[in-house]
C-alpha cells in the first residue's frame, strides 16, 4: 500500500481503505468528506492522514478501545511536539466543527454537513494540546512524558513497548524508570539508524 506504510508488516486495514488516501487533495474517506471548508492545506492533510492510518491500521490501536464503543478508541498518548507540530500544520486551515466525531450534521445517507460556518482551526483551537484533544473527541490526550507517547511514526515501535509495559499501567502518572528505560532505548536505536530524537528526550530525569 502506498498510504499508512508505517503499519504495513502488521496492518489491520485493507487496500480499499488505503486507496482513499492515496492521491491529495483527499475529498472524503468512506461517507466523511475532508473539504467542507475547502481542501486541507497538504501539510494539515498529511497529519490528518496519519490519525485516519493509526485508527483504521495500526494494530496497537487496540489497546486503547473505548469500552462504551468498540468501534471508537480513547485517551491515546501523544508527544506534545506532534501535538504542537500538528497544530502549527493546520492553523491556517478551516474547518465548521471543533469535534470531527460529533459535531457535523448528518444527513439519511450518512454523509457528513456543516452546522456553522468555517474558522481557521487558529481561532477554534487555542493550541495543539486543544487540537489533539478535541478534534477526535477523547480518542487522544498529549501525554505527561516525552518518550511515553506515540508521534505516528517508526519511533512508535519503541516508545509502545513501554507505554504498554505492566509498570507504566499500575501507575497514573509518569514512572521516571520507565521514561529513562525509554529514553535510552529510543536513543539507542536513534543512533544506530543515523537519526535524532528532539533535544526534550534527552534531559536527565531527576
Amino acid at each position: 500500500m502506498h498510504e499508512c506504510t508505517l503499519y504495513s508488516k502488521s496492518s489491520c486495514c485493507d487496500a480499499d481503505f488505503t486507496a482513499q488516501l492515496d492521491h491529495s487533495p483527499v475529498i472524503k474517506v468512506n461517507n466523511s468528506y475532508w473539504n467542507r471548508c475547502g481542501n486541507l492545506s497538504k501539510s494539515c492533510e498529511d497529519y490528518t492522514k496519519k490519525i485516519e492510518c493509526f485508527y483504521r491500521c495500526s494494530p496497537y490501536a487496540a489497546h486503547w478501545i473505548n469500552p462504551n464503543y468498540t468501534a471508537a478508541i480513547e485517551f491515546v498518548p501523544l508527544c506534545q511536539n506532534f501535538c504542537d507540530d500538528w497544530y502549527e500544520a493546520c492553523k491556517e486551515d478551516l474547518t465548521c466543527v471543533r469535534n470531527w466525531l460529533t459535531d457535523w450534521e448528518w444527513d439519511d445517507n450518512g454523509v457528513n454537513h456543516c452546522k456553522s460556518d468555517c474558522s481557521p482551526y487558529s481561532e477554534v483551537f487555542a493550541n495543539g494540546t486543544e487540537l489533539c484533544q478535541t478534534l477526535w473527541g477523547h480518542s487522544f490526550k498529549v501525554s505527561e512524558s516525552s518518550c511515553l507517547c506515540l508521534q505516528m511514526n517508526e519511533k512508535d515501535d519503541v516508545a509502545i513497548k513501554y507505554i504498554l509495559s505492566e509498570s507504566s499501567e499500575e501507575s497514573s502518572s509518569v514512572s521516571s524508570s520507565e521514561e529513562r528505560a525509554c529514553r535510552k532505548k529510543v536513543l539507542r536505536s536513534e543512533h544506530l539508524n543515523g537519526q535524532e530524537w528532539p533535544e526534550t528526550i534527552i534531559i536527565e530525569m531527576p
